[in-house]
């Protein structure tokens, strides 16, 4: 917001609304004669591509990494290289036809089973794996965005020895004497250092090398792990336990602080499970009710029935209250408000009320004294056995007693480490701050960094070894539920790089092994039996478990953990101080003292997808905030401070400060301020270095999650690039939404809200369709807004990327946008999300005004680009009511660069500048399906085609197929009563619609009746 009106002026303008409105920002409420022309000016004319040099060799590194992944085209004239046709032609590879390969990405050490599809031996597309337990056959965007890591030129490609070039025979011959050195001292000077390990290979690699060197230590780091929730459960059970949810037999949820939807190894599993509970089917809607209390706007609170803001160390307080209410013995007694007193009321009565079917969860960011209570409180209202259970850990944890961070630099600091090998990680750049990581690496003898990139880290060790991507390596790993997948690669490594299993080997058996060889060593001398393979039986188990993406029989025991009561807990949990609740801080000018929170950040993580161009330019849930993080502060306390959006803010934590550009966020706790890791990295490559700020310098041990920070104006402003305001439908009704209670009286409410004439005369031609007839529905019940779609559809359609400048323009380049509306006051309002994408109009208002008709409408009623045919007038963009349609200004993508071509989809056109692009149904993939139908002389059966956004959503909001057929699955979602279309007043009927969303709210905290806009 400019600042031009005070928050207090935006709550008068909100006060004098009637009925439910829907809004996407404050500067929309505001109404300001800035924002105003900005919606009225779609295209400006005046609009520089390049608003200083710098920005101007800013896209040339976007251009020269990562998304565009090599840059302008060059101008050096290749070497004549001759080109050789099969000899022999691998029997399963044809030309033309993709294969699809099972292997598993990692994510803090925990996999998510993945379907890699490959066209003549190049990965191109990731999509989730329907027989792994943590995808069930969804994707989320990391592990899509992954592949870019893989084609990324600035990957380390060479070893680096004080940051010079050598060779890796010198660097094994180096590692080879200090380990000599080490055998006669019994390892008492190496130390390892990894993140979390679930791979049972690596374990046993690591536990050989123990062996072998006794006084050896292996150390684990990760900057936003699962270290809390392993805490929690040694506290409560006297034994590390691993909490499995079941959120398809709960009837109410309650969650303190965890966004489940989108953050941990079991998200997907959880978003499927719970989004399930949230279809409809007919018209009654028995749908389940959740209940959020939660320190920042999450993916999960936006689906929320009731949401609560609360600053994070009150959460505390929150838990404490409702185990007391529920009866949990010895309950620590904690005060709330009286507003907050009635509201955990309400709560604990209606999960009382559902004993054995609901679900009390934690967030990661909290205590372990808060996870140890939560699995006493579900253990209280029955839950235990039915929607929740426990199994052993996946990870393998070294001694807790001497394997932290800090133990590693007290190691270092008495002179007792002598070969330091960090194996991932990135530890110099998201260590706590007190640590100072890099000086003292500086005190080790020799240090090694195998890493994919030669980051912050490799660039204070002495050595740095380029570690091979996931997708050139043999591996394997666990899922949260300790379910095991060999990580299969599908591709040679692109440069002479190394796998840990591969640097784990010449450390031990000094035999140069590969990692094929060491995988399936360990898989048929150690595990083959337990994991259900009869004897003398190894290669159909080895080849099953390659096919299935899933080791048979290696999920975790279950086991029977029984809460150890509260007293023990409060006994055993020795507090921080930052850890611990307090009343509410004043608020006062210039310096004032607030709560702030550190949090991976919702694309880019930890910052290990700093380089990633995908996820760099992902508009992030709720925030819409692209290419940068910021301090986010709710609207009182923007307004206690006078603090307007972008104007930059310093903050102090313990001594250390940053400066930051704040954002006004709507439902953002009150008395505390949000900010964002991953950003700021000064090694991360071209596309991540510069990008936003770095948070970690704030960041401590004791204050991992919190602190207590000062915060003061500077007066000074910095842009940051949002999406929320662009294409907007400038208070349109777009997004339908009702409680159960106002469906079940009036199922067909949202059609009614469209004020479609009944037969509606038109210009337009009438379509007779003798064959199939596509169509799409997305249920917004389900929908969770997590991005997922928008990643799979960039992927599968090589969507380039923009970068910042343009899109501070208006000019990204995404196919689908996830829309985010708010409704109600700005301190807590409702939170909704909307894909859109293009609706493929019956009566497309796009078609009759291009001059070359370059899009058109086909014989299946899809609305087809014809790329070499636009002559870039906009004209179709500028009459689409939807603002779907995107121009290629520059020329983002390269078409010549054959790294690029290695990437790039095969069956999609590679679009150059000066063409207009839109969603295709996936035309592609339903090509495809005819081709496959055709030659087995039958029709597309329904769920043949299943286009890429489809494929990847974890609630399976999203349904496509033939309308022309009855029972197909979108027929059946389209003849709901919640169906309808977008602006279908304007009589261009979409192909693609929407159900309605409905909310389940407890009556007795009110808004079971909250009305709806008409």
């Amino acid at each position: 917001m400019s600042g031009k009106l005070s928050i207090e002026d935006i709550r008068e303008k909100l006060a004098g609304r009637t009925g439910e409105q829907y809004w996407r920002s404050l500067d929309e409420l505001a109404d300001t004669e800035e924002f105003r022309s900005a919606m009225q000016n779609e295209f400006p004319t005046d609009a520089p591509v390049w608003e200083d040099p710098v920005s101007r060799r800013r896209f040339l590194h976007l251009m020269g990494a990562s998304i565009a992944l090599a840059g302008l085209s060059s101008c050096v004239k290749q070497p004549d290289e001759k080109i050789l046709p099969y000899v022999k032609q691998p029997e399963y590879l044809i030309p033309g036809k993709p294969l699809t390969f099972a292997s598993a990405f990692t994510m803090s050490g925990f996999a998510t089973g993945v379907l890699v599809t490959s066209h003549m031996g190049r990965p191109t597309k990731i999509q989730g794996n329907p027989d792994h337990p943590a995808s069930l056959g969804a994707a989320d965007t990391f592990s899509m965005a992954s592949i870019l890591h893989l084609y990324d030129p600035d990957r380390s490609q060479v070893v680096r020895r004080n940051g010079e070039i050598t060779t890796l025979d010198k660097f094994l011959a180096q590692l080879s004497g200090a380990l000599d050195a080490q055998k006669a001292l019994g390892g008492s000077g190496l130390r390892i250092l990894t993140g979390t390990v679930t791979s049972p290979t690596l374990a046993w690699q690591i536990e050989s090398l123990l062996k072998e060197y006794p006084k050896a230590k292996w150390h684990r780091y990760e900057p936003a792990g699962i270290a809390n929730e392993r805490e929690g459960s040694r506290l409560a059970f006297g034994e590390a336990a691993q909490a499995i949810y079941n959120f398809e037999k709960a009837d109410v949820v309650f969650s303190l602080d965890a966004d489940f939807i989108a953050e941990g190894p079991a998200h997907l599993k959880y978003a499927r499970e719970f989004s399930e509970r949230r279809r409809v089917r007919g018209a009654k809607a028995n749908i389940n009710r959740l209940y959020c209390a939660e320190s920042f706007p999450t993916v999960t609170g936006s689906v929320a029935d009731h949401r609560l803001p609360v600053r994070a160390s009150r959460i505390t307080d929150f838990a404490n209250r409702l185990a007391a209410v529920l009866g949990v013995d010895g309950a620590p007694s904690s005060q709330l408000s009286d507003g907050e007193e009635a509201w955990i009321t309400a709560v604990a009565d209606d999960l009382k009320a559902h004993r054995g079917a609901s679900v009390v969860i934690a967030g990661a960011y909290q205590p372990p004294s808060v996870h140890a209570l939560v699995h006493g409180i579900n253990e209280a209202l029955g839950n235990v056995g039915t929607t929740v259970s426990f199994v052993r850990p996946a990870e393998f944890d070294p001694d807790p007693a001497g394997s932290s961070m800090t133990a590693l630099i007290e190691d270092i600091a008495k002179g007792q480490v002598d070969l330091l090998v960090i194996a991932g990680g990135n530890p110099v750049y998201d260590a706590p701050a007190e640590l100072q990581f890099a000086d003292a690496i500086e005190k080790v003898g020799m240090s090694v960094s195998l890493n994919i990139y030669n980051d912050e880290t490799a660039n204070a060790c002495g050595w740095h070894v380029p570690e091979s991507h996931y997708l050139e390596a043999w591996g394997d790993a666990r899922a949260f539920d300790g379910t095991a997948s060999i990580v299969q690669p599908l591709i040679a490594p692109l440069y002479n790089t190394m796998s840990v299993y591969e640097l784990l080997a010449e450390m031990t058996l000094r035999s140069g092994k590969k990692g094929y060889e060491i995988v399936r060593e360990y898989w048929k001398d150690h595990s083959m039996k337990s994991a259900g393979a009869a004897d003398g039986d190894f290669e159909s188990f080895w080849n099953r478990s390659l096919n299935d993406g899933v080791v048979p029989g290696t999920a975790s025991p279950a086991m029977a953990a029984r809460f150890r009561g509260t007293e023990v807990i409060v006994a055993a949990w020795k507090a921080p101080d930052a850890w611990k609740s307090g009343s509410p801080v004043r608020i006062s000018f210039p310096g004032s003292e607030v709560e702030v929170m550190f949090r991976a950040d919702p694309t880019i993580g930890d910052g290990r997808f700093a380089n990633n161009g995908w996820l760099q330019e992902l508009p992030k849930p709720i925030t819409k905030l692209t290419w940068d993080n910021a301090a986010f502060v709710s609207p009182s306390l923007a307004d206690s401070i006078g603090v307007h959006d972008e104007e930059i803010v310093l903050i102090e934590v313990n001594g250390a400060r940053c400066l930051i550009p704040a954002l006004i966020l709507p439902g953002h706790p009150p008395d505390s301020i949000t900010l964002h890791l991953g950003y700021g990295r000064s090694h991360a490559g071209r596309v991540g270095n510069g990008a936003g700020v770095n948070i970690y310098p704030l960041r401590f041990s004791t204050t991992a999650s919190w602190a207590t920070a000062s915060i003061v104006r500077t007066g000074q402003y910095s842009k940051l690039a949002r999406t929320q305001d662009h294409h907007s439908m400038e208070g349109r009704p777009i997004v339908r939404s009702a409680t159960v209670t106002e469906f079940e009286t009036d199922p067909k409410f949202a059609r009614e809200m469209s004020h479609v004439p009944t037969k509606a005369e038109s210009l337009y031609p009438g379509h007779e369709y003798d064959g199939y007839k596509w169509g799409m529905s997305i249920d917004l019940n389900s929908c969770t807004g997590c991005n997922a779609c928008v990643i799979a559809c960039q992927s599968e359609n090589n969507i380039p990327v923009a970068g910042k400048d343009q899109v501070l323009n208006g000019r990204e380049m995404h196919w689908i946008r996830i829309d985010r509306y708010y409704s109600g006051d700005l301190d807590n309002p409702d939170i909704h999300s909307q894909p859109v994408a293009c609706m493929h109009c019956e009566n497309a208002p796009c078609e009759p005004v291009c001059p070359v008709s370059a899009t058109s409408h086909d014989s299946e009623g899809l609305n087809v680009m014809v790329y070499n045919r636009c002559v870039g007038t906009r004209y179709c963009s500028n009459n689409c009511p939807y603002k779907v349609r995107r121009f290629n200004f520059l020329q983002y993508s390269d078409v010549e660069h054959p790294t690029v071509q290695m990437m790039q989809n095969p069956d999609v056109t590679v679009r150059n500048r000066g063409v207009m692009e839109k969603c295709t149904y996936c035309v592609q993939r339903i090509s495809a399906a005819r081709i496959d139908a055709k030659k087995e002389d039958r029709s597309i059966r329904d769920g043949d085609v299943v286009t890429a956004c489809q494929s990847a959503c974890p609630a399976q909001a999203i349904v496509f197929g033939d309308l022309n057929d009855p029972l197909s699955e979108v027929s059946k979602a389209k003849s709901q009563p919640r169906d309808y279309g977008l602006l279908a007043e304007l009589n261009t009927s979409p192909r693609t619609s929407y159900l309605a969303r409905l909310t389940n709210p407890n009556p007795a905290l009110g808004g079971a009746e909250k009305g709806r806009e008409g």
